[in-house]
């Protein structure tokens, strides 16, 4: 299915140079799709170009910060010139750490920063992707949320919430985009490993203890690839029943009671 259904289809993925985001773009250039990459880090993104292309795989990179909308006008006017229709927007982009520190000494430019990039983003880039997308025929939209939204760790204000947020976005777009023939379905990782699918910088060997792979039911913390799979059925009009929905994959770990 994938070898057909997205090749030279355009396929636009947010913060696509690193982490889950590298992993998707990696998996959806494998199925035949002409992926972009859209990152704020440039040396990432010139890395991740650099990556793919040792696998014989071609993917192009755009600089983008996903909270200015003029940033993001400027980013989907260059894919129309270069692709003149997009068939999947994939929103990944985020600032990942979640952790900032008891309430009382929030700063609140940081709350504001991750809810513009985390929640803001997905918004603004599916406002100037629409054009583009209604020149598809199956039109497709993926929010990559986190479990985060569902459950919390101490003092993580600023991530739960646009996380959260970006769950309630999802069916809010679903519902909206449904002249437009567009679906729109979410993501939600649990821990994923993503040590091996940094920079060159910020690359490291991942340790994982008995107690981390037990947490899930499966035995093992996840990997990129684990996410991307998923991501490329959702996008492909294999799921054309399926919109507004979130998919958890964490191998169970929210599921599972943990008694200390």
């Amino acid at each position: 299915m994938t070898h057909t259904y997205f090749k030279n289809k355009a396929v636009l993925i947010t913060g696509g140079a690193q982490g889950i985001g590298l992993g998707m773009a990696q998996r959806f250039a494998e199925a035949g799709a002409n992926v972009i990459i859209a990152d704020q880090d440039k040396e990432a993104g010139e890395q991740a170009v650099q990556r793919l292309e040792r696998q014989k795989l071609e993917v192009t990179f755009i600089a983008c910060d996903v909270s200015q909308e003029q940033e993001v006008k400027a980013l989907m006017q260059q894919v129309g010139e270069r692709h003149q229709v997009l068939h999947a927007l994939l929103n990944n982009a985020g600032i990942a750490d979640p952790f900032v520190g008891p309430l009382q000494e929030l700063d609140m430019a940081v709350f504001d920063r991750v809810l513009a990039v985390n929640l803001r983003g997905p918004l603004l880039c599916a406002k100037h992707a629409l054009p583009l997308l209604q020149q598809a025929e199956h039109p497709a939209i993926l929010n990559i949320s986190s479990t985060r939204a569902f459950m919390s760790e101490p003092n993580t204000f600023p991530y739960s919430a646009s996380k959260g947020g970006l769950e309630a976005l999802t069916h809010a777009l679903a519902v909206s985009l449904t002249q437009e023939r567009v679906r729109v379905n979410a993501i939600a990782p649990g821990w994923i490993e993503t040590g091996e699918w940094q920079k060159e910088s910020e690359q490291y060997q991942p340790n994982h203890s008995k107690e981390d792979k037990e947490q899930h039911p499966v035995g093992r913390v996840g990997v990129p690839q684990d996410i991307a799979e998923a991501a490329l059925f959702l996008c492909s009009d294999k799921a054309g029943f399926i919109t507004g929905q979130s998919l958890t994959i964490d191998g169970g770990m929210t599921v599972k009671m943990i008694y200390k």
